[in-house]
């Protein structure tokens, strides 16, 4: 006779063997939670009518308006990756870096900040900035592993910068606001851009032939027209950045009204650039509907997992296991954070975020941990699920439009240095909240023993008669 106490682990057992197995994760985490809730039925440990809780929970979530933000920021993305936008943005930004060495690559860190923060996928940065950068780098004689890795890790930091899809993802499994999520995201998406940038500084300063500056007759005159293909590039991002987020910090919009906005600023500038085409909008199109039914799916099956998880006190037994981990909320943060590192090397962030966030929330929560900070950190680290060897999807990407010449050993070799200034930052954001909460309107801090409440007497009227007040 199974007692419950061991129904959890079993659960989170079979899932696991479900997932190495390969069988797809929406369909493994229905198949696991619907096993095991027909069996505690049996067993007694809940009655029919818990899982009458599940037609709700499905409908919960397919009207969940905040989850329309994610088809609008993956079309968004899909259509700025074909409008020429990212080729104006490198080419100038190219040019303007070119004469010092390490030029190319600080333009590419720089560019795909700012394609993170206006389209909001990895696969739409990297692929663009590797099919216009790395055959400029291999012709200048750019080191292959630095010309690779900086274009891999670039694209990634799409994953941290708003309006990031994982964001809005964390901020509902944690119930928080995706303003507060994309807000807390500003400090440690300048932290990794400016480490991104020191280590391009430390290699052109003491290996300068690793990243060689553009030779006198690749570089066009410095003169206004240098100036016009800048900002021809930019203008157009930063006003679009305003759309999107702007809108969203100054209360104007909420995340899937600026997602829709988005939309329409991204086909206005596929037709300014002259790349505004039917199969441009068909492959846009066809894009965001397989992203998007992949989401609702995954998020189907998760629900029916949590659901029979925590009818089988799941959520007690986590709570138990990981809070009394040594080191308080020091040691949990540890421990969660290399557990997420491990899981991202099978896992896509779509996966962790489904499975093991709704399981973790609960103990940070009990441990005094603020969620918005507590996300942030995990967006950081599943980061790393793109660009670790031999898994990584930003590393699949480089190598499908990378030249043939270009060896993968190579690829995956360039993706440590920035895999490790990927933990480094979450070291730093472990240690130093701050930069995170710093940017957080929690609104007035009020004492509530200051707080006084002073009300007039009622008037007398015919009916009723003043009431006394004593003191």
């Amino acid at each position: 006779m199974l007692h419950e106490d061991i129904m959890p682990p079993l659960m989170f057992g079979g899932l696991v063997i479900f997932l190495l197995i390969g069988f797809p994760a929406a369909f493994s985490l229905a198949a696991v939670g619907l096993f095991f809730g027909f069996i505690s039925i049996e067993l007694g440990f809940f009655p029919e009518a818990w899982l009458g809780n599940l037609p709700l929970r499905v409908f919960g979530i397919l009207s969940n308006d905040l989850l329309l933000a994610i088809p609008f920021f993956t079309l968004m993305g899909a259509v700025l990756e074909r409008c020429g936008l990212a080729e104006d943005l490198l080419e100038g930004t190219g040019q303007l870096f070119g004469k010092i060495p390490g030029g190319l690559a600080y333009a590419v860190i720089i560019v795909g900040a700012i394609l993170g923060a206006i389209t909001g996928t990895v696969a739409a940065s990297v692929i663009s900035m590797g099919m216009i950068s790395l055959p400029i780098m291999m012709r200048y004689g750019y080191d292959m592993r630095i010309a690779t890795g900086v274009i891999a890790a670039s694209g990634t930091i799409t994953q941290l910068i708003p309006p990031s899809l994982v964001l809005i993802v964390l901020s509902d499994q944690l119930g928080q606001s995706v303003g507060d999520m994309y807000a807390g995201a500003i400090g440690p998406s300048l932290l990794q851009v400016a480490l991104f940038l020191l280590f391009i500084w430390g290699v052109s300063m003491f290996q300068p032939h690793k990243v060689p500056p553009l030779p006198d007759e690749a570089l066009a005159p410095r003169d206004w027209r240098l100036w016009w293909r800048v900002l021809k590039g930019m203008v157009p991002s930063m006003g679009l950045i305003f759309m999107v987020l702007g809108t969203i910090f100054l209360g104007l919009a909420t995340p899937t009204e600026a997602g829709a906005m988005g939309v329409v600023g991204a086909v206005v500038l596929a037709a300014l650039n002259r790349r505004l085409t039917w199969p441009l909008i068909r492959e846009a199109m066809g894009n965001t509907m397989r992203i998007t039914s992949m989401v609702i799916f995954i998020l189907i099956g998760a629900t029916v997992f949590t659901l029979v998880f925590q009818g089988v006190d799941g959520g007690i037994w986590i709570e138990h296991l990981l809070g009394l981990l040594p080191g308080g909320q020091t040691g949990f943060l540890v421990f969660v954070n290399v557990f997420v590192f491990f899981l991202a090397f099978f896992l896509d962030f779509f996966e962790i975020a489904f499975i093991v966030i709704p399981l973790l929330a609960p103990v940070a929560k009990s441990l005094g941990i603020d969620l918005v900070w507590f996300g942030v950190l995990l967006c950081i680290n599943m980061q790393t699920a793109f660009m670790h060897p031999p898994f990584g999807f930003a590393l699949f990407y480089l190598r499908g439009v990378a030249p043939k010449s270009v060896l993968t050993r190579d690829i995956y070799w360039g993706a440590i240095p920035w895999l490790c200034l990927q933990l480094l930052l979450v070291a730093v954001v472990i240690f130093w909240p701050q930069s995170v909460t710093y940017w957080l309107d929690r609104g007035p801090r009020v004492d509530p023993s200051t707080v006084i409440i002073d009300l007039p007497p009622p008037a007398a009227t015919p009916d009723m008669p003043a009431v006394p007040i004593f003191q």
